[in-house]
């Protein structure tokens, strides 16, 4: 509701940036060459190879001297350095080689200063830029620079040269004279300005200036109001922390004001610009490059300041020279409030500006000089020492990121030891090691490698050491040794040389990388500079006269949440409990769909989805139906209970609030992936009307997802008000379109379903016709459910290699993912290409064994490839994964090892494209894909390949042929059936169920229980009765038995199954007396084959594997995964088989006397997939009872041998023999016990005794229902709810409808006494944690039963 001010608050910030530029472009045309005119004391470089080839000659075009500067020696330690005499503003650069020489340089850095000293190189795409140099000696090759540069002097650094020459340069410089106000603040001094009145008010602000310091805290301005408003801008650590109050001044003395941290390494001494824009509330906080855009907080939009702002400081009123925070020291730049320029008014001496302390117009800066060790394995420094005085003297400040690194490693004289001090684990480490002692050691600080400046003092006198850490004296660690101490004659700093085997240099750890300064060696301070020239010490790989260190954190390249760290090299992301991995936390751990987890195989169950994979949105816990064909996803609410309303009317409505386990747009991602969703919504009632129809105004009404409010129904149409009774005109009065509009005495309901998506999710309810005499509603809103992923399966088939799908440009500078499945015949190919001025990416399978990621960055391109031992042109589906971040390029294929290429460190990281992206081709139509492409992301973005291939020739929508990839996945005898978007498991010919055919089907049987299935009547266990019967009636006459099944009982003997056949021969599996198995055939012919398997007893609780396999003469006999019979019949016949029988046989004429006895006691246990040959006689008898030629008789209740194995077999008969204690309720009344007044409490026990008679009825005639008829679809049982839970359990259940409306998913299709016996006792708690509501599930997921139906 707020977008509009946000808008012009926005665009209000917008004017003030474009004004804000504008004033800083002093000059339009800044392109003047500076050098041409410059005298010749201006020119300095690192040595001349002679006085001819002098820096002095080194100006564009000029042929005096040899013609150019050439260095004495060609390394990259030379340089050439021009003074522009003030500071300037650089917009480009030129060079040429050495005139009529084969000099010249191919490549170079620029770097710069304000005072010739603490050089910075010219950076761009936050990386050291390196220019492309000359080709011969007399082309001039321009540059411009992408961002203009303010300096005074400026050097150029040759890299690389002319390999047949050597260095060679003549440059010019591009730009313009740079005017500006500067103020110089000593660290006890400010600036204030003054209002002409008492007060400030503004709703908008604009404050800029440029900074630059060596201290890493101070206030840069403050300025504050009585009723507690507030800003201020203070360097804290080197960085820029922005703190704002609008108005509250309950905040002023707490943590909860709005504060804002940008920017890092600020006291480098160098310029940093800031820019601070405020409109009411909307702030922006610029600091170089980087911007953070925040809402602050208070109940105001007007910053409201008494008196005056302050600059450099908060001076303390009435106390001239005290302040209240550490005060800023360095040099502020340009700096403008509201447009007022506060230096120029100060340097006029205008009335509005007091001038508190010492404040000068120019800046003074120290000449300090740091030096950069940029080689973790050859960068030293050697400095020499004053040998044999007595005690020890050093100190340096460093700074680092580096958690290890030697510091300093000299050896003492008159053999007083070697003086190690190191950085380990981040803590300072001194150690004195001498070759008759033992070593001493003492440590200080920790975390000191965290990039800021720390001062190191080591001083020694006599026998006693100190070691002082940042100047604190009273935190000083000391050690008292037994030799005195002596100066050393060699300090090697941050390293030892390669080639360094005296004892004199020791390094017990890696070398530091890093920066240094102010060293100081016996109390004098070292001049890096002659160290630079070569006549103090000696260095290797060192940087002098600039720290070249960088923060790798900013920006913050580890996404979702990531946490930074970095070394002086890389930086590194830790995604630990984030939901994300990879080098930058790009890549979700979690699939984007139900549908992606089924496909892996999973089962029922909860799960976390990513909907967008690597894109903003998080991820968030869904429940996975994968026990059906359509896998649902269902996304729970805060109160899915019914709940009962009273005394609302339109003065006073109800209204419920529904917040979802995950954001709306979370929810709106999976809306937008699935094919179909629904939400059910019930509203029962009893003089309370619904949508008022026919005409009049709606009583309840619904908001969707779009805060739109939405007066139809479930059931109905969008747009249409009326119910779902309305469209079906089935309504109790056929004046009204919905039930309740009747306004009946009498309770009446209308239920239905929500299914047009962009109306979902239901986010409130309203009601307002509850308030008249006896009247009362109850409402409840089912979870969010949809199934299908219309992504998952979306794919394309190429047909020509000229044909290819185009998307808009891949927008992907810092990271990027790509993922698909493919599959094809060609050896060649391209997958997918989009390409830049430069820049560009490619995916391609080059070979039929390798898949190649080809990209450029404009570092030249890089190719990762993945070689497959086995042929990818297979016609399979294969999945692919490309990608490639700021620290990593890699590619996955399938299940093979990833390849992984490292990023440089430095140089170009942005990926720039800009053509249009090409699937299955190229622009060039070379090389195209021919097979097909499926569930392309980029960066967890969706392709829809199918939209684009219906309107594009040479590609055709869909491709068909998944089960030659998948149907390994079907299981158990399942077969695998092609579907336009996938495939599914078709469990007809096997004993097992659900969606891969891995679910058994298993039954309890008690004494005298049997199930005989006849032969006689060919019949086909499937859901499609169309099914040939000829492989059914040759089962019953093939001379062969493939027998499976697995049970579980504590009885012997015992008869497991007994097949006989129009012959009067039988085969029959028992368990003896001592609970070994018997295979016996009895043939008329050949009499009795009797096999008997020594495996113990097998009636011992525990769940028992039996395989018997005999085609022609060979029988195999498996018990427990364990071969443990093979032998060789004669030629037996045994054919034209009549019946199977599991459990008593009736008929028991001709039975051996073994058999016999087994038979007196049938079995009494679990049985579970049971199969013979290509049938399924249990499953038939529990899935198929009323069409297949099965007979059951006795009691079979359905169950789980794996659960039962779990719990006391001799209690089996007793749980499950129990009758359905569910019954139906009073269907007008959903509330009859949970709603009932005291006064009816007399008449309410003669209706229970009443309604308890109609349940009985009720269970029976359901329980023989079912056994009548084919089962309901899921949606029919879910509206069914309501009506038919028990009234005696239904206040119980009630209370935690949240978790049951999930248990519907999962025990809907149940049948068994455990599974309510799981659910009854979370549904009687108030409160059901994440930890009951899995131990459920897992619960339900072994219990392979359907009694649950009849609940619901």
């Amino acid at each position: 509701m707020d977008s509009a001010p946000k808008l012009s608050g926005r665009l209000t910030l917008l004017l003030f940036s474009l004004w804000h530029l504008g004033l800083a472009a002093t000059n339009y045309n800044c392109d003047d060459a500076l050098v041409s005119l410059l005298p010749l004391t201006a020119f300095d470089s690192s040595s001349e190879l002679f006085s001819v080839h002098s820096p002095n000659f080194a100006k564009l075009n000029r042929r005096d001297g040899a013609g150019g500067w050439s260095p004495s020696e060609s390394n990259p330690q030379q340089w050439l350095q021009i003074d522009l005499g003030d500071r300037a503003e650089i917009t480009a650069v030129a060079t040429q080689g050495r005139y009529g020489s084969s000099d010249w340089i191919t490549s170079y850095i620029l770097m710069f200063s304000d005072t010739g000293r603490n050089w910075k190189q010219y950076r761009q795409e936050d990386s050291i830029w390196v220019f492309t140099g000359n080709t011969n000696a007399d082309s001039v090759v321009h540059h411009k620079l992408l961002h203009s540069v303010k300096t005074r002097f400026l050097r150029f650094v040759p890299l690389k040269w002319n390999p047949s020459g050597r260095i060679g340069l003549r440059v010019e410089v591009y730009g313009c004279s740079y005017k500006s106000d500067i103020a110089d603040f000593d660290g006890r001094s400010s600036l204030l300005y003054r209002f002409n009145q008492k007060m400030m008010s503004t709703f908008k602000d604009v404050v800029s200036l440029k900074f630059k310091s060596m201290q890493g805290d101070g206030v840069l301005f403050h300025g504050e109001g009585q009723r507690g408003d507030y800003i201020t801008l203070e360097l804290q650590k080197g960085k820029l922390s922005l703190h704002i109050n609008l108005g509250d001044a309950k905040l002023r003395f707490s943590t909860s004001h709005t504060s804002v941290t940008l920017g890092s390494l600020l006291d480098d001494q160098h310029w940093h610009s800031v820019l601070i824009e405020r409109f009411n509330k909307q702030v922006n906080f610029t600091v170089d490059k980087h911007t953070q855009h925040f809402r602050t907080k208070g109940d105001s939009d007007h910053l409201d300041i008494d008196y005056e702002l302050s600059f450099g400081g908060i001076p303390v009123p009435g106390k001239p020279g005290t302040f209240l925070k550490k005060n800023f020291l360095g040099c502020i730049e340009n700096l403008y409030y509201n447009g007022v320029n506060i230096i120029d008014l100060a340097k006029r001496r205008k009335p509005q500006i007091y001038t508190v302390g010492n404040v000068t117009f120019s800046c003074s800066e120290s000449p300090i000089v740091p030096i950069t060790f940029d080689s973790a394995s050859s960068s030293y420094l050697l400095l020499p020492g004053t040998p044999q005085i007595d005690g020890l003297s050093v100190s340096f400040q460093f700074r680092t990121w580096n958690k290890d690194g030697l510091f300093l490693s000299t050896e003492l004289s008159e053999d007083s030891g070697v003086l190690l001090l190191y950085l380990h684990t981040g803590r300072l480490t001194l150690v004195i090691q001498k070759v008759a002692e033992n070593s001493m050691e003492i440590s200080a600080g920790s975390n000191l490698h965290d990039g800021l400046w720390h001062s190191v003092n080591i001083n020694a006198r006599r026998h006693r050491i100190t070691l002082t850490l940042d100047n604190d004296v009273a935190a000083a660690a000391h050690a008292t040794t037994l030799l005195q101490i002596y100066s050393g004659n060699s300090y090697y700093f941050g390293g030892c040389p390669d080639n360094f085997t005296d004892s004199q240099c020791l390094n017990p750890i890696t070398a530091f990388q890093g920066c240094m300064r102010l060293i100081f060696i016996d109390n004098q301070p070292k001049d890096l500079i002659l160290v630079q020239q070569g006549s103090l010490g000696n260095f290797s790989d060192l940087h002098i006269d600039l720290c070249d260190i960088k923060d790798r954190c900013l920006p913050n390249y580890c996404e979702h949440g990531g946490k930074c760290s970095q070394s002086w090299t890389t930086f590194y992301c830790d995604c630990s409990e984030m939901g994300y991995m990879g080098a930058t936390c790009h890549n979700s751990i979690y699939e984007q769909s139900c549908e992606a987890y089924r496909h892996k195989g999973k089962t029922s169950g909860f799960f976390y989805i990513d909907s967008d994979g690597s894109g903003p949105l998080g991820p968030f816990q869904v429940y996975c139906n994968i026990t059906e064909d359509k896998i649902w996803t269902a996304v729970q609410h805060n109160n899915t209970e019914l709940t009962r309303v009273q005394g609302a009317d339109p003065e006073k409505p109800y209204a419920m609030y529904f917040n979802y386990s995950s954001s709306l747009d979370q929810i709106e991602a999976v809306i937008n992936s699935a094919e179909y969703c629904e939400q059910e919504v019930a509203y029962h009632c009893k003089k309370s009307r619904l949508l008022n129809t026919p005409n009049g105004m709606p009583y309840v009404w619904w908001v969707g997802r779009a805060n739109e409010k939405h007066p139809y129904w479930g059931g109905s149409l969008p747009g249409v008000q009326q119910c779902a009774c309305g469209l079906e005109e089935s309504c109790l009065d056929m004046r009204y379109f919905c039930n309740c509009d009747a306004d009946k005495e009498e309770w009446t309901h209308d239920t239905g379903l929500l299914s047009f998506k962009d109306h979902l999710p239901v986010t409130q309810l309203v009601i307002t016709d509850t308030n008249r005499s006896n009247s009362e509603a109850a409402w409840r809103i089912g979870p969010l459910r949809c199934h299908g992923d219309r992504q998952f399966w979306n794919a394309a088939s190429f047909n020509t290699e000229a044909s290819y799908l185009h998307f808009p440009t891949f927008h992907a500078e810092f990271s990027a993912d790509i993922s698909f499945f493919f599959k094809t015949t060609a050896v060649s190919g391209v997958f997918l290409e989009n390409v830049g001025i430069k820049d560009f990416i490619r995916i391609e399978i080059s070979s039929p064994k390798e898949i190649t990621f080809s990209i450029d960055v404009g570092n030249g391109p890089i190719d990762a490839t993945v070689q497959s031992p086995t042929p990818l042109n297979d016609n399979q589906w294969h999945f692919v994964r490309a990608e490639r971040n700021l620290k990593q390029t890699s590619l996955q294929v399938d299940n093979l090892p990833k390849k992984i290429l490292e990023a440089p460190a430095e140089g170009h990281f942005r990926l720039q494209l800009n053509s249009q992206f090409f699937v299955g081709g190229t622009a060039s139509r070379q090389k195209g894909f021919l097979g097909c492409i499926r569930s392309l992301h980029l960066n967890g973005q969706k392709l829809d390949l199918e939209e684009r291939a219906k309107m594009t020739p040479g590609v055709k929508p869909g491709c068909p042929g998944h089960c030659s990839s998948y149907g390994n996945l079907c299981h158990n005898g399942g077969k695998c059936v092609e579907k336009y978007n996938g495939y599914f498991c078709d469990c007809t010919s096997s004993p097992y169920e659900g969606p891969f055919c891995k679910e058994e089907v298993s039954a309890v049987f008690e004494a005298g229980t049997s199930v005989t299935y006849i032969f006689q009547e060919p019949y086909p266990v499937t859901k499609n009765a169309s099914t040939s019967s000829s492989g059914i009636y040759a089962d019953a006459i093939m001379s062969k038995e493939n027998i499976a099944f697995s049970f579980l009982t504590t009885r012997a003997p015992s008869l497991l199954l007994y097949i006989d056949t129009y012959f009067h021969d039988y085969l029959a599996v028992i368990l003896s007396k001592n609970g070994s198995l018997q295979v016996r055939y009895k043939l008329s012919k050949d009499g009795f084959f009797i096999f008997t398997i020594d495996s113990g007893n097998l009636a011992n609780r525990e769940l028992h594997h039996v395989k018997i396999n005999r085609e022609g003469k060979e029988l195999l006999i498996q018990v427990d995964q364990v071969l443990k019979l093979k032998h060789n019949l004669s030629e037996i016949d045994f054919k034209a088989i009549k019946s199977l029988t599991l459990g008593k046989v009736g008929d028991s004429l001709g039975l051996d006397s073994e058999v016999l006895k087994a038979n007196s006691h049938g079995f009494i246990g679990c049985l579970s997939s049971v199969q013979y040959n290509h049938i399924a006689p249990l499953k038939a008898a529990l899935r198929h009872a009323s069409i297949a030629p099965v007979t059951v008789k006795g009691s079979l209740t359905e169950s789980n041998c794996g659960y039962i194995a779990e719990a006391d077999v001799n209690t089996i008969t007793t749980v499950y023999s129990s009758s359905d204690p569910f019954g139906k309720s009073d269907e007008r009344e959903p509330l009859t016990n949970a709603i009932r007044s005291d006064s009816a409490v007399i008449g309410g026990v003669i209706a229970v005794v009443i309604f308890i008679i109609f349940c009985v009825v009720a269970i029976m005639s359901r329980f023989l229902y079912q056994h009548k008829q084919t089962h309901r679809s899921s949606q029919a049982k879910e509206k069914e709810y309501a009506e038919n839970l028990d009234s005696s359990f239904k206040t119980d259940i009630d209370l935690q409808n949240t978790l049951l409306t999930f248990w519907k998913e999962t025990a809907l299709h149940r049948r068994d006494w455990q599974t309510l016996q799981c659910l009854i006792p979370f549904t009687k708690t108030t409160t059901v944690t994440s930890t009951s509501q899995e131990t459920c599930y897992s619960t339900l997921d072994r219990i392979s039963s359907r009694t649950c139906m009849v609940a619901y």
